[in-house]
């Protein structure tokens, strides 16, 4: 890397988690959820526009054994997607706990006790993507 952001995308069927990391790549920020789709791959590059970004990292959901099943292959597809759009290099990450970590540190932190049901999940999943 030159010193430019990553972008973590968390993939799912109908939303997708975005963080940025800070321009060091040191520290990440979730920066929200957007529904899942085609309109998600049209819209990364405005959406990235002056970010200087060097790198995108997709979160590849393996099972506990390390099995690979359909979501794995539909993140892998993504992320073929979204390094031909952007021309950035796209790398996977197993996210097996990803998201109880992200959790935990909510919890810790005190930020689950303000939100509930999709709220909840949104802000979940956009704090997996760091």
């Amino acid at each position: 890397m030159t010193g430019g952001r990553v972008v973590a995308l968390d993939h799912g069927t109908k939303r997708i988690g975005i963080a940025v990391s800070d321009p060091l790549g040191i520290t990440a920020q979730p920066v929200g959820v957007v529904p899942a789709g085609a309109e998600f791959i049209a819209d990364l590059g405005r959406l990235m526009a002056g970010w200087e970004v060097d790198v995108i990292v997709v979160g590849l959901p393996v099972g506990l054994d390390g099995t690979e099943g359909a979501a794995a292959a539909s993140a892998r597809a993504f992320a073929a997607e979204v390094g031909a759009a952007t021309g950035l290099p796209t790398v996977l990450y197993d996210e097996r706990f990803s998201t109880v970590v992200a959790e935990r540190a909510m919890i810790a932190g005190g930020a689950l006790p303000h939100f509930s049901g999709r709220r909840l999940r949104n802000r979940i999943s956009a704090s997996a993507s760091r």
